[in-house]
């Protein structure tokens, strides 16, 4: 099976890899890539982005209130492919997530109620303020947007440093707080706040890609909680909203499966990894 950390590493530098923008003082990139959105969290501000944030652009579209359908265009296909499985394998601030819980300290779990919060971003924070003020407001408080766009912008850039107000200092204490939860949860931001998350998890249980579970065969010894970045059990509900499509469960238990109906040959080709 395809080390899922190589496709993180991938999934974080491709997007972000526009040194030329660095080394000419070119703030933001501006050609004809940045009219894509990524099936990721990425910060469009971010100096070395290629493309845009899918969440960002949404923002945009109720703002000066037109349907998104060149958006609709980019998200409604991955998800109906593999649900929320770029949040598994592609997306920085998830990876950065994973990095960051691998720190050995004393852990936390989540109430399972909290998972519901970033349905109240998605629409709160994403569709009706932007509507109502015509800001993007998500994206002024987003810790991805901070680390990725606000800090380096603030560094290479003195000429902007005028413009740094009080909500870059919430903005940082946002960052800072969630720095330390990534430490002791597991994927708080995804699970909590992550409004892109929420809107591919609507394509879980329709999705190409899905999840078997042999229940004549599971113990329920809970081994894919334990390596879940979701902190779930598989078995409960392969099919589950909060599932990012990892695979680490398949990895480690023998009774978990991929199906699609793409590929009969990808459940065979893990399995044969497996043993």
């Amino acid at each position: 099976m395809v080390k899922r950390f190589w496709v993180q590493l991938l999934g974080t530098v491709l997007p972000n890899s526009y040194i030329k923008g660095l080394l000419t003082g070119a703030q933001i990139y501006q050609g004809p890539v940045k009219g894509v959105c990524a099936p990721v969290l990425n910060c469009y501000s971010c100096p070395l982005a290629y493309t845009s944030c899918p969440i960002g652009a949404l923002q945009h579209f109720m703002a000066i209130k037109s349907p998104p359908y060149l958006l609709l265009g980019t998200l409604v296909p991955v998800g109906v492919a593999v649900g929320r499985a770029t949040c598994g394998w592609i997306c920085p601030f998830g990876f950065l997530q994973d990095l960051l819980y691998k720190i050995k300290t004393p852990k936390l779990e989540l109430p399972g109620w909290t998972g519901y919060l970033k349905y109240l971003f998605l629409v709160i924070l994403v569709l009706v303020i932007p509507y109502l003020t015509m800001e993007p407001w998500f994206c002024k408080l987003c810790p991805q947007g901070m680390i990725e766009g606000g800090i380096p912008q603030v560094l290479l850039f003195p000429e902007i440093r005028h413009l740094v107000g009080w909500l870059y200092s919430v903005k940082g204490v946002i960052l800072a707080t969630f720095l330390i939860l990534f430490i002791l949860i597991k994927r708080p931001f995804c699970r909590m706040v992550c409004p892109l998350g929420a809107i591919f998890s609507f394509f879980n249980k329709i999705s190409l890609l899905q999840i078997t579970v042999d229940m004549e065969r599971c113990t329920k010894c809970g081994i894919c909680r334990a390596v879940c970045p979701v902190d779930i059990s598989i078995y409960e509900d392969p099919s589950s909203l909060e599932c990012i499509r990892c695979m680490e469960c398949v990895r480690v238990c023998p009774n978990v499966h991929i199906t699609t109906l793409l590929s009969p040959t990808i459940k065979h080709s893990l399995q044969e990894g497996k043993r």
